[in-house]
């Protein structure tokens, strides 16, 4: 079911494979490459990345993800936009790893459903960009 909400978000499927690890101190991911996100709370310090640049030493290490991104900048005012996306992936089964910036949110699902993610998307109204 397309809904109004959805077509007003524009998504952009992002072309690497990523991978989610932990990490024991910032310097053990000395490349800085284009894209990543790096996390420190009181209880860890998280990475995403492309895999290609993955640390080799890690905690723990997830690959094996895809991600798409939802286009231009959201005000902070906009209410359920991850809640809409993360329902509608969840009544699909396909569960998700959400980052989110100053800018926009993130959503990563496993690359094995990201097909079946964009579709479920898709059919409610999201355009891929």
């Amino acid at each position: 079911m397309k809904n109004e909400a959805a077509a007003e978000l524009r998504l952009k499927a992002l072309p690497d494979p990523l991978t989610v690890c932990k990490i024991a101190r910032e310097e053990d991911f000395p490349v800085r490459p284009d894209f990543y996100f790096l996390c420190r709370t009181d209880e860890e310090l998280s990475l995403v990345c492309r895999t290609a640049d993955a640390p080799a030493h890690t905690l723990a290490r997830e690959d094996g993800w895809r991600a798409f991104r939802i286009e231009g900048m959201l005000d902070f005012s906009l209410i359920g936009i991850l809640a809409r996306l993360s329902g509608l992936l969840a009544e699909a089964g396909i569960g998700l790893f959400a980052v989110s910036t100053y800018n926009t949110d993130t959503i990563l699902v496993r690359a094995a459903q990201f097909d079946r993610a964009k579709d479920v998307l898709s059919a409610a109204g999201y355009v891929f960009v």
